[in-house]
């Protein structure tokens, strides 16, 4: 059959006979060595490739239908009398001729226009076709189809070999490649693929600069064509797709230490091909990949280099996308999983910063859906750093910011946009941020909808800190026009500042920890996170949506909330079931942060540390009395700092605290005593708040409170030398307890009006009670603690001032 089908090709075309030559030593080499050539094709004709009959029966059929209406025409044309024209001139008269039957038609040899009343011929010469017949005509015509495409492919062979001894090689080798990457996107044999495949590899291991610095674009579309095959379901079609990927990444590595332009373009490739395509098969992908890693570990030559593990690294940041973007289909109704997905997709990106601009701009388009305004001013902060990074290696511009270090004071999260890899490709000679945000204009856009967003949350001090950056730029462009717009928004957002100076008027978010035990969760099996919640938000609404939610996915009986803020031991938990474990958490600052974070604002952003308390006593109990009342705090530090561009961060530390008896007596003191101090000096004063603070220190509901501590530790000294200090502190507690009580009362006199006078006196009343109780036990000091450390001489000189030398005692 074989040489029969050579025969009847060399006869219609003589010119291509020289070309059967390659092509039978391809599909030869292909081959096992011991199988001859003519041996081997007589033994294994036809060739498998795929037969298409379905298709081939419906193109048989439409061409044959075509011809005969071509035919008619023809016909008509030559031997007819009567044109279209005068045609439709009798129709339109009524001149059409009545047949014997009585059916309105015309002379048969001119009729037109009338499909109705047309005597179709049936198909007689298509339908007498047995099937064996239909299977061998689709088997020809794709063997033909495949001869066909090798000869093409050694065509293009002896034009390299030609073109390689030329001055102009490289127009022509860039002509041979588009070939190449047409002929893989068309619907090829399988033994066709395998060769060109073959023919690819050639190319570029002979040419490898003919992609890394000529055909940048066609290595884009190599790389998709690559990856489109290595999720074929034939495994011949995936192996040699995935040599030639590995391939592709070895040879950019031995050009620079490095395959960073093939890692930018598989990755884009990726979401392109998990975007576009509806044949896409994630499960061969993978094994493909799998097989790619398989390489590069079995690699001799480079396995003291760091190419395996870029490979490795590559690999899996492939599948992390993979999963996440297939994973995105099954979330569209959990917000933070949603967003989680597309932060992990927008992080495998971090080399190819047009697509995780894109995926940024994404996650800020979810969050201001949500009126999650704070974290949607993040994505787009993120974004301009992103772009100011790259632009500063396209533009020396010194009013431009230098990169993602500019904007630190926005957010200390910005530095992850810094392009400071070893895979970072340089923009102007990779083709790369070509979007239309990695311009000046495009970065000013981005800067202005993030203090847009930032005001909408109420965070009037990053809208300052946004214009910082921006009015350098309008400056050096003498735009005074943007200057005077910017400056009048500047004067808005510290006209409200100043307003709402307290804080009280623009909560900006409550924090919860999240903790998920149970197989059924997945991947969040033993995860904990910080949830950042709308303000105001108690615990048993995010309780209530959390447990709703997944009772919806996995069953109402299936899901239980843990009530307690113990330790989960996951032992002692049903595996059959899901367990989720909500704490309210605070934000927690060491005493040198409180210095620095003054306001509310500061106090409220750029958050990494929470802490909850959770009650305990020696023998089990959570409560107990006040001598043997235990606290264990909790202290979380997340792994990027609140507000981020997303809700939820994982907890990377966790440390605990045990606080005795009366270090907790103490912390309670100094709370409400901060209480006092801050309602006392609020400026504007609040009455209200002030006489509730002051009610719950010195009211006769609440009295027994702060003197049945003191009752409980001052009144006798300890007898354990480690509890003079705290015995102390919570003796001086007391007494700056007291003095605010009296600056309290003293502001509230001066608040209240006559219909107040007599619940003034009652305070203070009840101020003079607890006064006159406190006095015998805050008074009475430990002897131990005012020893002098060193005796001192009663005569001092500048020869024999003890102070100022080191005694050995």
């Amino acid at each position: 059959m074989s040489v029969c089908l050579q025969r009847d090709i060399s006869a219609l075309c003589p010119s291509v006979q020289f070309l059967w030559g390659p092509a039978w030593k391809r599909a030869h080499d292909a081959m096992p060595s011991k199988q001859g050539s003519l041996g081997f094709w007589k033994r294994n004709w036809p060739p498998p490739y795929p037969t298409g009959k379905k298709a081939f029966e419906r193109m048989n059929s439409l061409t044959f239908k075509k011809s005969k209406d071509m035919k008619a025409k023809l016909e008509e044309a030559i031997l007819g009398s009567i044109g279209a024209r005068q045609e439709m001139v009798r129709r339109s008269r009524g001149q059409l001729e009545r047949s014997p039957s009585g059916s309105a038609f015309g002379s048969q040899e001119n009729l037109r226009w009338r499909k109705d009343m047309t005597h179709w011929r049936q198909n007689s010469e298509r339908m007498d076709k047995t099937r064996a017949e239909l299977e061998h005509e689709a088997l020809i015509d794709g063997n033909l189809a495949t001869e066909a495409n090798l000869i093409i492919l050694d065509t293009l062979e002896i034009v390299v070999q030609t073109a390689s001894v030329t001055e102009s090689k490289e127009s022509i080798l860039g002509g041979v490649l588009k070939v190449l990457l047409h002929s893989m996107a068309c619907n090829q044999s399988a033994l066709y693929l395998q060769h060109c495949f073959a023919t690819q590899r050639a190319l570029v291991s002979k040419f490898p600069e003919l992609l890394f610095e000529e055909e940048t674009e066609q290595c884009a579309d190599l790389c998709l064509r690559l990856l489109r095959s290595c999720s074929s379901s034939i495994s011949t079609i995936r192996s040699h797709a995935s040599a030639s990927l590995y391939l592709l990444m070895r040879q950019n590595f031995e050009i620079g230490n490095n395959f960073a332009r093939v890692k930018m373009q598989v990755t884009m490739s990726l979401s392109s091909l998990v975007g576009t395509s509806q044949n896409f098969n994630e499960e061969f992908l993978r094994r493909s990949l799998k097989t790619i890693l398989t390489y590069a570990e079995e690699d001799l030559e480079l396995r003291e280099t760091t190419f395996p593990d870029q490979v490795q690294d590559l690999v899996f940041n492939l599948h992390m996308i993979l999963s996440d973007t297939v994973k995105m289909k099954e979330h569209q109704e959990d917000p933070e999983m949603l967003v989680d997905l597309m932060y992990r997709i927008a992080k495998g990106y971090q080399t190819s910063p047009d697509l995780r601009l894109t995926w940024l701009q994404n996650m800020a388009g979810k969050h201001s859906e949500r009126n999650n305004h704070a974290e949607a001013a993040q994505c787009l902060v993120h974004s301009a750093a992103l772009v100011a990074e790259y632009l500063s290696m396209l533009e020396d511009r010194k009013y431009l910011p230098v990169g993602c270090v500019t904007f630190q004071n926005i957010s200390s999260n910005v530095l992850e946009e810094s392009a400071v890899s070893d895979d970072v490709v340089s923009p102007d000679e990779e083709g790369i941020c070509s979007g239309k945000y990695f311009t000046e204009i495009g970065l000013v856009g981005l800067l202005e909808q993030a203090a847009a967003s930032f005001s909408m949350a109420g965070m009037y001090e990053a809208v300052n800190e946004v214009y910082k950056v921006l009015i350098p730029i309008h400056e050096a462009n003498r735009d005074a026009k943007k200057l005077a717009t910017i400056h009048g928004k500047l004067q808005e957002a510290f006209s409200k500042i100043v307003h709402q100076s307290t804080g009280w008027e623009r909560m900006f978010g409550t924090y919860f920890r999240v903790g998920f035990y149970g197989s059924k969760f997945g991947d969040l099996d033993e995860q904990e996170f910080v949830y950042k919640e709308p303000a105001i938000t108690k615990l048993a609404e995010i309780s209530h949506r959390l447990e709703s939610f997944y009772g919806e996915r996995f069953g109402e009986d299936q899901v239980e909330v843990i009530k307690d803020s113990n330790p989960v031991d996951k032992c002692k938990l049903d595996p059959n079931k899901a367990f989720i474990q909500i704490t309210y958490v605070e934000p927690y600052f060491d005493t040198y942060e409180m210095k620095d974070r003054i306001t509310y604002f500061d106090k409220n952003y750029n958050l990494r540390r929470f802490v909850y308390c959770t009650p305990f006593t020696l023998d089990g109990r959570a409560h107990g009395d006040l001598h043997e009342q235990f606290k264990r705090k909790t202290i979380l530090t997340t792994s990027h700092a609140f507000p981020y561009i997303k809700t939820r961060i994982n907890i990377i530390h966790k440390e605990e605290i045990i606080s005795t008896p009366i270090e907790v007596a103490i912390e309670d003191m100094q709370k409400k005593t901060q209480e006092l101090a801050f309602a006392t000096h609020q400026d504007p004063a609040d009455a209200k708040m002030l006489q509730m603070v002051l009610q719950g220190s010195v009211g006769t509901t609440v009295n027994q409170g702060p003197l049945e501590v003191a009752q409980v530790f001052l009144s006798e000294i300890p007898s354990d030398p480690k509890l003079y200090r705290h015995h102390n502190k919570l003796r001086l507690c007391f007494k700056d307890f007291t003095k605010r009580c009296e600056d309290a009362l003293r502001k509230n006199k001066s608040l209240i009006g006559p219909d107040q006078k007599e619940y003034q006196r009652e305070l203070e009343r009840n101020y003079h009670r607890l006064k006159e109780a406190l006095q015998p036990l805050i008074n009475r000091k430990i002897p131990q603690l005012y020893k002098p450390v060193l005796q001192v001489n009663s005569h001092r000189d500048s020869f024999s001032r003890l102070s100022l030398r080191k005694i050995d005692i």
